[in-house]
């Protein structure tokens, strides 16, 4: 399946960038993976409403002329550091393997939640965003009651 285009090859040459620095612009994205051949497209995502409407979403997608390009730049970008942050490049038809290494990073307890397929967002949902806070909120508020117990057996004693 490697050498046959029956697949439309698109996906092939087309890159997901993530863990963008608010600070790299569209410009500056397309300086950083120029070197490695012809940029065909590039979508760069904002927030389109709430609070955060008009800012970079920290991820891009670029396509190259050719999957070659496309390999070179994910070999050479994957890790790489930008404005302090190791920038995560893959294939885009390889996204849904990101998202599942990224919920596995999310918080004890929470890696065995099955992942939801079909979101086209590439988001996580509402509810499993609600979820995941309430699960951490719940974990601080354990260890915090378990640090402040001895404090007050000792001032009874």
């Amino acid at each position: 399946m490697g050498s046959d285009y029956v697949v439309d090859d698109k996906s092939d040459r087309r890159l997901y960038i993530g863990n963008l620095d608010q600070r790299i612009t569209e410009a500056a994205l397309i300086k950083m993976f120029s070197p490695f051949g012809k940029i065909v497209s590039e979508d760069f995502l904002w927030h389109t409403r709430g609070p955060k409407r008009g800012e970079p979403r920290g991820y891009a997608f670029i396509q190259y002329n050719t999957i070659e390009e496309a390999q070179l730049a994910k070999e050479k970008m994957n890790g790489r550091l930008a404005c302090g942050r190791p920038l995560v490049v893959h294939f885009a038809s390889e996204k849904y393997l990101l998202d599942a290494a990224d919920n596995s990073s999310r918080g004890i307890g929470e890696t065995s939640r099955p992942k939801i397929v079909g979101s086209s967002s590439g988001q996580m949902n509402r509810g499993a965003k609600i979820a995941a806070i309430k699960n951490k909120l719940k974990t601080m508020e354990e260890e915090s009651c378990r640090m402040k117990k001895p404090r007050q057996g000792d001032n009874i004693t």
